[in-house]
């Protein structure tokens, strides 16, 4: 039976015997990834800021997306719509019934890998694989049913510039797509022609990226939701903002009582290096970077990074010549950039036992290294420090979004391979969000919670929510809206 959160043991042990050149490198590497709380408070002071000049007309480092959803859902939409999830590595085809009860939905989907000659062949082909897919999807599910339109919400998280809900120009690939033709050009035409070929009866309601829907789909179910957010392979968030806020909108001449989610992309925080407590592990990881200068913050807490870092550090220790770890041993394998990923990381965290031998095991076989006492110790503080940071700095663009909107209490909905799968990270991220907004005793006003499915079940709503806007004449930010409904 689970009574509750443990607390997570304490590997400290004893420090007798560890050797003096190892002991001055667990202080250094103590100094160095540790952020205090006047600093946390330092962060997330210039985080509002900038969040505020990425909705000016100048704009700023973070780009603050307005994503033309422009309310929160009840939890009373009803219907059935599709939803199109297209991933780096999957295609995830689903219908979402949003039923008469309130905040519930019943979904069926199907899964189709993408192949790797897709990713880089013709946009021709990419998009009749695509509409194949959703055929063969619809053809299943409603087998000589006579269907004369399905609305579809399209998760396509790319980096898009978005004028309207229902079109999005790719401003570049990522995840290892390569597809020309494609990058500078509206997405929607070219995927509803694909699906019109095939006689696919879809039309493309909403063009979303993950993060609002991660949004949406937790409000659906949760009234006190504010705040969407990924901590995966990346990071970002989205939340809600008055149309009077957002300077770069004010040509549009809109009611600026109304709302907007805003997808903030926020990875790009501090690009200019003013406040983030970089070490000279960050900075190489940027420079070696295939964007250098870019996604700063991302750079420091996202799970594609966080192996690295602990990789580069433990070269760097065995480069050094006052520095005794791993003597004696070739680490060819530990040289391999990316080599080693965030769940890296957990396994040495959640190892259970004293003596750390399941680290000393998974040293072995994955970087073939026989390691000491003393040097599995390193290790443990070492993924320790690596992930506190990284939760303790996700924790300051969750409280600059709060700060900046005033919010005290609220429910965030969080998604991400970090969220769910890094130990202690959500708790870490708690104990940040105390410190920088001064908590007293033990309320915990901001809580975080495992997200909806904002790719699926987000897409749908999004859909619905657009819709429900055409019907009441909301029609700020949809491109020809007549016939959609």
């Amino acid at each position: 039976m689970v009574t509750g959160a443990k607390k997570p043991p304490s590997r400290k042990g004893s420090m007798a015997d560890v050797p003096k050149d190892l002991l001055e490198a667990h202080a250094e590497l103590e100094q160095l990834f540790t952020v205090d709380q006047t600093k946390l408070k330092e962060i997330t002071e210039h985080f509002v800021s900038e969040l505020a000049k990425g909705l000016s007309v100048e704009g700023g480092s973070i780009p603050m997306i307005p994503t033309w959803v422009m309310d929160y859902p009840t939890g009373h939409e009803t219907g059935t719509f599709l939803a199109l999830d297209m991933g780096g590595t999957n295609l995830r085809v689903c219908e979402v019934e949003l039923t008469e009860e309130k905040g519930e939905f019943d979904i069926i989907q199907s899964k189709y890998r993408l192949p790797e000659e897709i990713k880089s062949g013709s946009a021709e082909d990419m998009w009749e694989y695509i509409a194949e897919c959703i055929q063969q999807f619809i053809e299943y599910h409603h087998e000589e049913e006579n269907i004369e339109k399905l609305n579809l919400g399209f998760c396509f998280s790319y980096p898009v510039t978005q004028d309207y809900i229902n079109h999005g120009v790719l401003q570049r690939w990522t995840k290892g797509f390569d597809v020309p033709g494609i990058e500078g050009h509206d997405i929607v035409p070219m995927f509803e022609a694909a699906c019109k070929a095939r006689g696919v009866p879809i039309k493309l309601t909403a063009l979303i990226n993950d993060t609002t829907g991660t949004l949406i789909a937790s409000a659906y179910t949760d009234e006190q939701m504010k705040i969407g957010c990924i901590f995966g392979t990346g990071c970002n968030a989205a939340y809600f903002e008055d149309i009077g806020s957002i300077p770069k909108l004010a040509h549009l001449k809109l009611d600026p009582k109304l709302l907007i989610a805003i997808n903030c992309e926020y990875g790009a925080f501090d690009n200019e290096h003013v406040v983030l407590p970089r070490t000279p592990y960050d900075i190489a990881i940027d420079r070696d970077s295939p964007r250098p200068g870019q996604q700063a913050f991302e750079k420091m807490i996202a799970g594609l990074y966080l192996g690295e870092i602990f990789r580069l550090v433990l070269v760097d220790l065995h480069e050094r010549p006052g520095c005794h770890i791993f003597e004696g041993q070739k680490i060819d394998k530990l040289r391999k950039p990316y080599s080693l990923d965030s769940s890296f990381l957990s396994a040495i965290e959640e190892d259970p036992f004293e003596n750390l031998s399941e680290t000393h095991d998974l040293l072995q076989a994955k970087l073939g290294l026989v390691c000491t006492k003393p040097e599995l110790e390193l290790c443990r503080q070492l993924a320790e420090l690596i992930g506190t940071r990284a939760a303790r700095l996700s924790a300051c663009g969750v409280a600059a979004i709060c700060k900046k909107k005033n919010i005290e209490a609220c429910h965030v909905g969080a998604d991400g391979s970090v969220f769910n799968k890094y130990p202690h990270f959500k708790e870490r991220g708690a104990q940040a969000l105390r410190e920088i907004l001064d908590w007293k005793g033990k309320k915990q006003p901001i809580v975080l919670h495992p997200a909806e499915d904002g790719s699926g079940v987000g897409a749908a709503l999004i859909a619905a929510l657009t819709l429900q806007r055409i019907q009441k004449g909301n029609l700020a930010g949809i491109k020809n809206a007549v016939g959609m409904t």
